[in-house]
């Protein structure tokens, strides 16, 4: 039995930086030498003692015990498709399963491990994974919410407490963090993320690499992180879930490969391969990503899994021939183990005697997983995941309720605020008309992918929240009003029934209009208005895509009645994604968006409405002002006819880059967040105009809230380059920083720009700064911010 390895610890490096060149995908021409892998090994102390051991159990394994090792299955509790083995204890028992996931709980864990380790010939225990993306038991908001909240310290410890719930309740390894960088809004699984930008999202990514894994994977309460999905799902065409990626090796590299470089930095154990196919060759059977950048180039020392039968998908991507050719070619692309899919199992053996794969390769990804195994210490305690004791202490402890109350705080956006109509002036008015469909909803409160999360008896709704914070002080007066869900009436019912086409989510009800009678009548005798709209939980996620980003149901026509009354109308949106949110911005006094909040989320919302909490959540997506306006996102480029909307000489404009229709311009844009405080920013300057082509520039910005509430507010820092080798963006987000304001305080912001923060990837796909004139700009979002320039010499 082996010792509990010691391992140096790995210093988190946040960085967008790739290496000095990125691989082309259709070009040989390479302008620079590609640099030697560096090593992010985290478990180098005892690594002679792991190879001993590993190199003694490989030797003694058997090709079918091999090939098992090779094989994830789902247990009993599938929640991402049909695909369920019913023969897995058979298999397990076998030897022919290395991981299995969708099981949960110490005492059913403890009986599938059992199996594993003391009903087989060698022994070898099993990984146990689930889907941990937001919290297990303890649902913290959404994933995009706590990205909203550009808060790292906040998202780390999210993912911290997730880890040790899931860890306690039998769990080694989470299919998490989700890293693919989107802009287009009409796609499910914007939930899943962190929104539009590269650099945000590398480091959100790192700091939930470090959340799920600590210091060190030895330690009980750590998980296995998983980068997913490698790559380019973000960009799926139409928005369209599963769909094609088509996109320039410019763009693959400069928005979608910094969050996934940035994890194998933070150390992350595995990586997930993306369904799509990326420019003609499906993720999941890419050596060129698999092997070529993650490994060589990367130096990526974990195994990479596929996601759900992706690699029987090769088939009908029309990328292989049968099943069989399909685990050829994922393997020899690099895909070490296959999600559910049972390809290796049926046909690894078959393809080795033909020698289309050879053992040496075998070996290794073997190698590669059993590392994982001992790095978790399970060869040492095959068990030690599988306590009900620690179980039962650490699961929806209030520690973890409280701290989901506060990342939830921090999440939410202040859109809008006409006239200071939030906080609510609860010492001022008898009653509150509390109306929406998700107003007093637990299902809609934790959101999609929310693993173990009890949906019906613990999340705290909104209007339990208010109940309880507001006593008999202020009246609440509660009505649901509308449906967040698809309308049909019975005869389309009855069609697309028929034709198998019915989305999981509809309604079909003949007192709607009642529903918002009722609610007309509640808000006639209330003082002011809170409504609560948004999407249905489902609408979110994985296969939930939508041509339609409005918000859904008779929620347009309940809010057009409550506006005609002419009372105080505060919105609160629940939603996964950016929805189109116009009217209500024409029409709504205040809005604050709450994303999907998660268990504490009622009194996380309260705290904000009442003002016992002050807002500091900022957009890490832009909003569009319709659906026609997607993609829309902050870092475009300047074309070359860029409009000029202050232009008074509007004629002169006509043939410009615009739309004849909108504005160019967002409806919220990145960044974008209001508070309870009023932050002034003054005096930016610079340490020199001029910076050397590898020297620094410190910037600094006076903040000063004048406002009459403390607060946070996240300092953000922009660049331009305004000539380049290749057309550059009109913005680069390079820096933030979330900072406590007490009332009336003036604090000085600084950033130090480096080289590395202004090198990019140039014609030739060479990595490198480039000589000229640069803008920076700090401020409170993206579209409002104070500028300097400077220069870059030789």
């Amino acid at each position: 039995m082996k010792t509990t390895l010691k391992r140096s610890l790995l210093a988190l490096s946040i960085s967008v930086s790739l290496p000095v060149m990125a691989q082309t995908m259709f070009s040989d021409v390479i302008n620079v030498e590609p640099t030697e892998p560096v090593s992010t090994s985290i478990w180098n102390d005892d690594k002679a003692q792991m190879n001993a051991f590993i190199s003694d159990l490989i030797s003694k394994m058997t090709i079918e015990e091999k090939i098992g090792q090779l094989d994830l299955q789902s247990g009993t509790r599938n929640v991402t498709g049909p695909s369920v083995n019913e023969e897995y204890e058979a298999q397990i028992r076998r030897g022919e399963v290395g991981a299995i996931f969708n099981s949960y709980g110490a005492e059913w864990t403890k009986k599938l491990q059992t199996m594993g380790v003391e009903e087989t010939r060698l022994g070898i225990p099993l990984i146990v994974g689930h889907d941990i993306i937001h919290g297990h038991h303890t649902i913290f908001p959404q994933s995009i919410g706590e990205a909203a909240s550009w808060d790292l310290e906040a998202i780390e410890l999210a993912s911290r407490i997730a880890a040790r719930e899931a860890a306690a309740d039998g769990i080694s390894w989470t299919f998490a963090p989700m890293a693919d960088i989107t802009r287009d809004p009409r796609w499910g699984r914007v939930s899943e993320g962190a929104g539009e930008d590269a650099f945000l999202g590398s480091a959100i990514a790192a700091a939930r690499v470090k959340g799920f894994q600590g210091e060190d994977l030895s330690e009980v309460d750590t998980v296995m992180a998983t980068a997913k999905h490698f790559v380019g799902y973000g960009l799926s065409q139409g928005g369209r879930d599963y769909h094609t990626t088509d996109v320039s090796d410019h763009e693959l590299w400069t928005t979608q490969m910094p969050p996934f470089k940035a994890m194998v930095d933070a150390g992350v154990a595995t990586f997930m391969t993306s369904f799509n196919d990326l420019n003609g060759i499906p993720a999941s059977g890419s050596k060129m990503l698999l092997t070529d950048v993650l490994r060589d180039q990367w130096g990526f020392e974990g195994f990479v899994v596929t996601d759900y039968t992706a690699i029987n998908e090769l088939v009908p991507h029309g990328y292989a021939k049968d099943d069989k050719h399909a685990a050829e070619i994922a393997f020899n692309a690099g895909a070490d183990m296959d999600m559910v899919g049972l390809l290796y199992l049926n046909y690894m053996k078959q393809l080795v005697e033909e020698g289309k794969v050879n053992m040496e390769q075998i070996d290794n990804s073997v190698r590669l997983i059993l590392e994982m195994k001992w790095r978790l210490g399970l060869f040492e305690d095959p068990y030690r995941y599988s306590s009900g004791e620690r179980a039962e202490a650490e699961l929806l402890k209030q520690e973890n309720l409280d701290a989901a109350r506060d990342v939830a705080r921090k999440s939410f956006v202040l859109l809008k605020n006409e006239q200071n109509a939030l906080p609510l002036d609860i010492n001022n008015i008898d009653s509150i008309a509390l109306i929406g469909p998700m107003a007093d909803r637990t299902n809609d409160m934790i959101g999609n992918w929310s693993a173990t999360g009890d949906r019906q008896t613990v999340p705290v709704t909104i209007r339990q929240g208010l109940e309880e914070r507001l006593g008999d002080d202020v009246q609440i007066n509660y009505a649901q009003g509308a449906t967040h869900s698809y309308i049909y009436n019975a005869e389309d019912y009855e069609v697309k029934k028929h034709l198998r086409m019915l989305p999981s989510i509809y309604e079909n009800d003949p007192t709607l209009d009642q529903n918002i009678q009722e609610a007309i009548e509640v808000a006639k005798k209330s003082d002011v208005i809170v409504l609560v709209v948004g999407e249905d939980w489902r609408m979110s996620g994985e296969a939930a895509s939508r041509t339609d980003i409005t918000l859904p149901g008779n929620q347009q026509r309940l809010m057009e009645e409550l506006k005609k009354l002419d009372k105080p109308m505060n919105v609160v949106v629940m939603s996964g994604r950016p929805n189109d949110l116009s009217w209500l911005d024409d029409n709504a006094d205040s809005i604050l968006h709450a994303w999907y909040p998660g268990t504490s989320g009622g009194h996380a919302v309260s705290d904000v409405l009442v003002g016992d909490y002050s807002p500091s959540g900022k957009l890490p997506m832009s909003f569009p002002r319709s659906v026609g306006q997607v993609p829309v996102f902050y870092n475009e480029k300047n074309t070359g006819r860029p409009y000029d909307a202050e232009n008074p000489n509007q004629r002169a404009e006509h043939y410009k880059s615009r739309y004849d229709d909108s504005d160019n311009t967002p409806l919220y844009a990145f960044g974008h967040g209001m508070s309870y405080a009023s932050f002034e920013y003054s005096d930016i300057k610079l340490s020199s105009a001029t910076m050397s082509i590898d020297g620094e520039i410190k910037v600094s910005v006076d903040v000063t809230n004048n406002g009459a509430h403390a607060g946070e507010e996240v300092v953000q820092l922009y660049t331009r380059q305004m000539v380049g080798s290749i057309t550059r963006p009109v913005k680069e987000l390079k820096g933030f920083e979330k900072v406590h304001f007490e009332k009336g305080e003036t604090k000085t912001i600084s950033f130090t720009l480096k080289s590395e923060d202004l090198a990019f990837y140039r014609a030739g796909m060479d990595w490198g700064v480039e000589p000229g004139e640069f803008q920076v700009f700090v401020g409170t979002a993206s579209d409002d911010v104070k500028e300097a320039n400077f220069i870059v010499t030789e």
